[in-house]
């Protein structure tokens, strides 16, 4: 009998082929349902400061979706964002929340715990200290297209309530350059399966090579078995 050099890396060969090619047709098919986020730049980035406390903690990471400067986004009361405010925070983007968006009145009396909105007490679960909303007091009708802006952590705020210059401390919105969104898990998951796919089916591809030279040699013998006397 004769047993030809490369059979296992053969069968292993097509093993990793076949599910490279699995792999990476499920990545494919995966990022393709996502189709609201086809045109979408998603960037991750490091929370550098305390002024989002407790919702982001220096050194936590967030997801956003990301735009230029000049574009408007969408955003609404409550949204985390981006704005690019080199006048305010000239090492880099600063990290905040919207409060009041244009037509809104938003205000706040020394010695009340919490902000008016539109003269109505503005619930906000997510400030670190909710019995001080604000360390300055102030009274803001927002222009249209313009947004105010203001820090979980009231106290360490570096935020639109502490300018009450040049419009109020209002921002254009086409200050906004990105807009804090869930971690993307599906996208993530797609592209780690065609990327692992692609690694799969090449691994298998190469097997696959060398199984075949390694055939191509002479066989090796098998010495032949003999029957106990």
């Amino acid at each position: 009998m004769e047993r030809r050099r490369g059979h296992r890396r053969g069968i292993w060969a097509i093993v990793l082929v076949v599910t490279g090619a699995l792999l990476l047709l499920g990545g494919t098919f995966l990022g393709a349902t996502q189709t609201d986020h086809v045109e979408v730049v998603y960037d991750k980035k490091t929370i550098p400061s305390s002024n989002m406390r407790p919702t982001y903690e220096p050194g936590d990471t967030a997801w956003f979706t990301m735009g230029t400067h000049g574009e408007n986004f969408e955003v609404s009361r409550g949204d985390v964002v981006l704005v690019s405010v080199p006048e305010w925070v000239p090492d880099g983007p600063l990290l905040s929340r919207v409060v009041a968006v244009g037509g809104d009145r938003i205000e706040y009396r020394r010695g009340e715990t919490t902000l008016r909105l539109n003269g109505e007490p503005l619930e906000e679960p997510y400030v670190l200290d909710r019995s001080r909303p604000s360390s300055v007091p102030f009274d803001v009708t927002v222009p249209s297209e313009r947004i105010f802006l203001m820090g979980d952590n009231r106290m360490d705020s570096h935020d639109s309530s502490l300018h009450p210059g040049e419009n109020q401390g209002t921002l254009d919105r086409s200050d906004v350059i990105g807009e804090q969104v869930a971690r993307p898990t599906e996208l993530l998951v797609a592209g780690g399966l065609s990327v692992g796919g692609t690694v799969v089916l090449l691994l298998g591809g190469a097997l696959g090579i060398w199984a075949l030279v390694v055939r191509r040699r002479r066989p090796e013998p098998v010495a032949p078995t003999w029957p106990a006397a």
